[in-house]
Parts: structure tokens; sequence; C-alpha cells
């Protein structure tokens, strides 16, 4: 066989090879895919499977997998598979049965140092005396690793003296890393596993207790089943529930509950030693009270009903988030000693649900309020909501809200402090940062912050913990303005800008942001309506103008009729009286100019037939009708190459012939006009200049009113006439125009039309206004 054959036959040999390799990888990634928990023989099937495709890149080898506990730093020989082993592990002796991994062996080096391991590479160390009995001459160990933790080592023995050749170690490792893939697959979904079932221990726990209060929608409802539910599992006769109002002083009573209730105390109490509820909440303390009779809880005991003798009391603090006290849970018992220890804890347990269920009702009262605030209350009175709901909720002293304004923050609404007209830089400002940044800000004591603009305010107001987060938009993009509240001096039950009361306020933002998004979308679908009622007045007149037309047609189209009947019937006259000939023939003409006047003009009432219009002939065309005074000159550069743009050629026309009539107006007949143009992106700018007077910039939002009058006060010249109708135009043509002037040295006007994306960069033509 010629050296040719053999190359072409071991190339054949090694193509085969590869192929195998790569199904037997597919293969084995689609089992890894397939793992779940619930498959507990799946993972020896595959590491079987991995060990004897192994043995089939290197013709004669053996192979043996161990998976490796980082933990124990020990191999778990019961996790040994292995493939190719010759007469079978039975016919081996030792092979299989005492060829686990040394401590100190070829595969813990390879795990140690996290790399493959060739014997005839390390000197020091020899294959395992089990193995050399059963044949082997050269091995290659792989340490199965995934992000740098070791999971396990794969065994390859040559039973024949050579090293392993490139392409083999290229294709082991490439079933050396699906192994470790498909361990630590394995361990994973085992973990999560174990998770769920804890989490699912956990929960069936709570999931009474969550059902009953979970099934009423308001606060009072909320703490009424809560109330129930205390005496139920203590077996107290009555309870009552006592919040901290908004000024953090006193404690007011929401929800009472009990038998043979004549006439409860629910008077508000002080947080002060001065009752037992009061005590508590000011030490934040439990009070389990065998006899309320005996000292010196008889000097400060306040009868739930002083109709009803009571000896027992057992009384839990309400710790919200961030160690802010929410309120006092209380019950009594007519019996003495009524409440064991394990009542309390018991009561303490469900007073922390109570905290939650308080936190997620009063929330969720707020978030239905705000969402029909959104849909019939204006924005700036949905913020000025937000702002009392945030210090409610949040049990802070102070709120504001901040609008972006370019660089700097503008006041939206506040509750108390800040003033209308308030504003700050963004940039080395409290506020500015967390607008900046995307993310909350605090701040210990504003009084003392230097990045807070307001130090005096904050003394003056007692501010001292500052919690702020941004306002941003559904869509993404730059924080649109800040929502900022101030706690006062601490006391008990005060603002602590902890993490709920972050959520609670990023919650709140997220409505201040809708609101302000909506606003600025209805304000966009007053000018769409805006929109939509020109082009139906247009439309409307449209058909006026076609029947005007006619009647005009008919009246005056009459005049040149009579008028050559005359110079017929009274030739010889008309020959005699040259002023008479004269007169005649000027009315003929009068005639027939305003019948086309007529025409032109009330043909721009009717709808817009839009088309690819091709920006620079329609401007030379302008500039030809625009029939300018001698003294104006006009430059036009970059017109050519432009796409074509979607408008009506004849729309586009007589609005460009406005401007340059305006232009001419407002230069007196002497002076230069230029017309250059870009494309831009999905636009095409036609920027219009002249070297006229310019235009005072506190009229520019003015001069495209329809009364606005262009005269000039001092009666010399004008700024232009029918900009009103030059901008409805454009607007039809879903374009827009804008102008620019320092009011000293000329003026610029900028029209933007939309570039088509039909043939030649155009929509196709006869695309027509829609009303």
């Amino acid at each position: 066989m010629s050296n040719q054959a053999v190359d072409e036959a071991a190339g054949a040999g090694r193509d085969l090879l590869l192929l195998q390799a790569l199904a037997r990888l597919n293969e084995i990634g689609a089992s890894i895919n397939r793992l779940t928990g619930s498959d507990v023989g799946r993972l020896d099937a595959i590491l079987q499977f991995i060990a004897e495709s192994a043995i089939k890149m290197a013709p004669g080898a053996s192979a043996v997998l161990y998976i490796y506990d980082p933990a124990t730093h020990a191999f778990d020989p019961v996790s040994r598979v292995s493939a190719g082993e010759r007469g079978g592990a039975e016919a081996l002796g030792l092979a299989g049965a005492h060829d686990e991994p040394r401590p100190f062996g070829l595969g813990m080096r390879a795990v140690t140092q996290l790399r493959g391991v060739l014997s005839y590479e390390e000197p020091d160390l020899e294959i395992h005396p089990a193995k050399q009995a059963a044949g082997a001459r050269a091995m290659a160990c792989f340490p199965l690793v995934v992000g740098n933790r070791p999971l396990g080592v794969l065994y390859v023995y040559l039973h024949e003296e050579r090293p392993f050749s490139q392409v083999e170690l290229l294709l082991l490792n490439n079933f050396v890393n699906q192994a470790a893939i498909a361990i630590y697959r394995a361990a994973e979904v085992a973990g999560i596993q174990r998770d769920l079932a804890r989490k699912e221990d956990e929960l069936s726990r709570l999931r009474r207790a969550a059902l009953l209060i979970s099934s009423r929608t308001s606060l009072e409802g909320t703490l009424q089943v809560i109330l129930q539910m205390a005496l139920d599992v203590t077996g107290a006769r009555y309870g009552i529930f006592r919040l901290v109002d908004k000024s953090g002083l006193h404690l007011v009573m929401r929800a009472i509950a009990g038998e043979d209730l004549g006439r409860p105390a629910v008077e508000e109490l002080p947080i002060n030693a001065t009752s037992v509820m009061g005590y508590v909440a000011k030490l934040r303390q439990p009070a389990n009270i065998a006899d309320v009779r005996l000292l010196p809880w008889s000097r400060i005991y306040y009868p739930l009903d002083h109709a009803l003798e009571m000896r027992s009391e057992l009384a839990v603090p309400l710790i919200g988030a961030g160690g802010r006290l929410e309120g006092v849970l209380n019950l009594e018992s007519p019996q003495v000693a009524a409440f064991s220890e394990a009542d309390s804890h018991l009561l303490q347990s469900l007073a922390t649900q109570a905290v939650i269920a308080i936190q997620e009702a009063r929330l969720l009262d707020a978030l239905q309020q705000i969402a029909e605030w959104l849909l019939v209350k204006p924005a700036h009175e949905v913020l000025n909501g937000l702002v009392e709901l945030s210090c409610g909720l949040l049990n802070a002293g102070a709120s504001a809200i901040w609008m972006r304004q370019g660089d700097r923050l503008s006041l939206a609404a506040a509750n108390v402090g800040h003033v209308r007209g308030d504003d700050l830089p963004i940039h080395g400002s409290l506020t500015g940062q967390a607008v900046l940044t995307r993310e909350p800000v605090l701040s210990a004591d504003v009084r003392t912050d230097p990045r807070f603009s307001w130090p005096n305010l904050a003394r003056g107001q007692g501010w001292t913990r500052a919690l702020i987060v941004p306002l941003l938009p559904a869509e993404g993009g730059e924080a649109t303005g800040a929502f900022s509240v101030y706690g006062t001096e601490a006391a008990a039950g005060r603002f602590a800008a902890s993490d709920w009361d972050q959520k609670v306020l990023t919650t709140l933002a997220r409505y201040a942001a809708l609101a302000l998004q909506n606003a600025s979308r209805q304000d966009a679908l007053r000018a769409a309506q805006d929109a939509r009622a020109v082009a139906e007045t247009f439309a409307a007149m449209g058909d006026i103008a076609a029947n005007l037309l006619h009647h005009l047609n008919n009246k005056v189209g009459a005049i040149p009729v009579r008028v050559e009947g005359i110079q017929d019937k009274c030739a010889a006259a008309l020959a005699a009286n040259h002023y008479l000939a004269a007169n005649l023939a000027a009315i003929e003409q009068s005639a027939l100019e305003a019948m086309a006047i007529v025409r032109e003009r009330l043909s721009l009432l009717r709808p817009i037939e839009r088309g690819p219009v091709d920006v620079a002939s329609c401007v030379r065309d302008a500039v030809s009708a625009a029939d300018l005074p001698a003294g104006v000159t006009v430059e036009l550069t970059g017109l050519d190459r432009l796409p074509h743009v979607v408008a009506s050629r004849e729309t586009l026309a007589w609005a460009i012939i406005n401007l340059l009539q305006n232009a001419s107006d407002a230069m007196e007949g002497r002076g230069r006009i230029a017309i250059t143009a870009a494309a831009q992106e999905a636009w095409v700018e036609i920027i219009i200049s002249d070297t006229g007077p310019g235009i005072a910039p506190d009229l520019q939002a003015r001069i495209f009113e329809f009364s606005f009058s262009g005269a000039r006060p001092e009666g010399r010249g004008k700024l232009g006439f029918g900009l009103w109708w030059v901008r409805t135009l454009i607007s039809r043509l879903d374009g827009a125009i804008a102008v620019e002037s320092d009011g000293r040295n000329g003026a610029t006007f900028r029209v933007r039309l939309p570039i088509g994306n039909g043939p030649g960069g155009a929509r196709q033509r006869g695309q027509k206004e829609t009303a």
C-alpha cells in the first residue's frame, strides 16, 4: 500500500472517530438536560456511558470514574463506574474491589492541583498496584471540575507502553467536561429539591394562619381575624388591637373582640407607663401579668371594660421592619394566671404574622386608592396624595417628590417643610445622587449630611433620617425624578428607613413615575385628538370647499362669458371708448385669476394624498413660484441625493413658498435666504434661514398661533403671514416645524418630514391622510 493510501486510511479513521465522539457528546448532553431529582439512577447511567465513550477514544483502554466530595476531601467508593476492564471486576482480583484512589495517588494530585495528570510525566508516583496487576502500563487522570471546584476524577488506562496522542487527550477532555457538568447538575437538582421540601414544610405550618388572614381585604377585617385567632390559641376572653397613630405618641384602637362586651374603653392611650399597653409600647417588651390587682400593675392597669372584672393580662408589642413600633396586641382573662409562657410565645409569633398582615393590608389599601386616583385625578393631585400616603405608611414626618428638569430637580409635591419653587442641583445633592445612580439613597441625619441642601430646614423641622428613591420609568432609561421621605428625631414608632420602608417607597415611586408618564401620554393623546379634529375639520371644509367652488365656478365663471358677449355685440362702442374696453378686459382677467386662486387655495382644504416627494426638485419649484424680489438671493446647498420624503408635493411646495415670502417680507425685499437639507435617521430636515431682523425669543412660541399678528410694534416689516397655516399643513404631512432666532440676526425655520419605507426611500404612492 502506498504512503498516500496509508495517509488517506488514517485520515478516514480519524474522521470516523471524531464523528463517533460528537454523536456520543450530543447524546450525553441530551441526557444531562433531562436530569431531574426523581431520576436517581440517571446520573449513574450517564457516567457509565461517559466511561464507555472514553475508552472508544483510545482503543484497548479501560476507564474508571469516581465522584469526589470537596467537603470531606475524599472520593466516594460507592460512586465508582468503570468500562473496558479486562475479564470483569471479579476476574481481576484486586482490580474493582481494591483500586480506590489513594490519599497521595495520581487521582488526588489531579483534583488538588486541578490539572490533568499523565503517569509517564509523574516520576514520583506510580499507577495503582491493582491496576498494574491488571495490565495497565500508562494512565491519564482527569479532574472533573466546575467553577474551580473538583467534583470527581476519570482514570483512563492503556494496556500498552505508549503515551496518549494529542487527539486522544483532546477527545477525552470533552468527555471529562461532560462528566463534570452531569455531576454538578445532579447535585444542583438535588439541592433544589431539598430546598423545596424544606420550604414546603415551613409553608404548611403557616398555611392555616395565612389563609385566615389573607381572606380579609380591609385592615380592620384582617386585625379582627388575628384577634379571634389569638383568643382561640390562648383561651383569652377579650382582646384589643391598638396601633400607633401618625404622631407616634399615642395608641389608637383599630379592632376589638370578646364576649359580652358592654362599653369597652377604646379611647387612645399615650405611649408611656400610665397603662399596660402604653408600658409595653414604650419598653417594646411583652408583659405577662398573672394578676392585675397586684403591684405594680394595679397602678397602671386600664380595664378593657369597666363593667367587667379582669384578673390577668397578656400584651405583646407589634414590631415592624427595622424595629419600628406598629402597635400592641392585648388579651385579658377573668382568671388569675390565665396565660402561660407558652401562650406568650404563641402570641409573639402571631404578632409577627400580624405585623406582616398590617403592613400588607395597609399597603394594599393605599395601592387601591392610588389606582383610583390615577383614573380620575390630574397628575399634581396624585403626587400630593402619594406624599401624604408615604408619611402614613412609613410613619415619616415629611415627604417630597422632585421632577428632573435638565441638570436640576424641581419640587413637584410636598406636605411639610418644602415650598413650591424649591429646586436643587442633581450633581452633588443627596436627592440628585438617587437620580444619577438609579438606586435608593439613605442618610442617617440630614442635619449634618453635607449632601443635603437645606440643613437649616432640617434642624427647624427636626428631620433626622432620610430615604430617597428614584422615579424610574417603566420602559427604562434615566430617572425622571426622586421621592424622598424624612423621619423626625429618634422615638418609638417613628420612621426607621428599613428594607420594608425602602420597598414601600420604591413602590410608591413607581406610581409617581406612572402618574407623570400618564400625564405626558394624556398630553400626547390630547394633541393627537386635536390633530384628528383638525383633520376632520379639514375634511369637512374640503366638502364645503368643493360645493363652494362649484357655485363660485357657476357665478364667477359666467363673467368671462358675458364679457365676451359684450365685446362681440358692442365692438363698435368699445373701439370708440378705450377706457371702457380696457376695464372690460380687466374685469375678464380678474375673474379668471380669481377662479385660479380659489381653486388653488381651496384645494389645500381637501384630504392630502401623500406619496414619495423629491425634496430638491420641490424646493426649486417653490423658489421659482415664490416670485421673490430681485433684491433677495436664494442659496441652495445639500439638497441632492436626499431620500424621498412622504408628503404631498403641492402642499410641501406651498408651505415653502409661504416661508420664502415671509422671509422676503421680513427682509423688506433685500437680503439672502439659505436653504439646506440633511437626512437624519427617519427624517429629512429642511433648514430655511434668512438675514432679516430675527424674531424675539418671547414671540417664538406664539408665531404659530392662529390669532397671532406678525406686525412689528414699530410698524417696520413683519414676522411673516400664515405661519399657523404652514404649521398645520406640515403637521398634516406627519412632520414638524420649529423656529430659531436670537431676535437680532435673522431667523431659521426647521421643517422635518418623515422618510418613506418604499422604493426610493419613500412609502408607496396613494397613501391618503386619515381623519
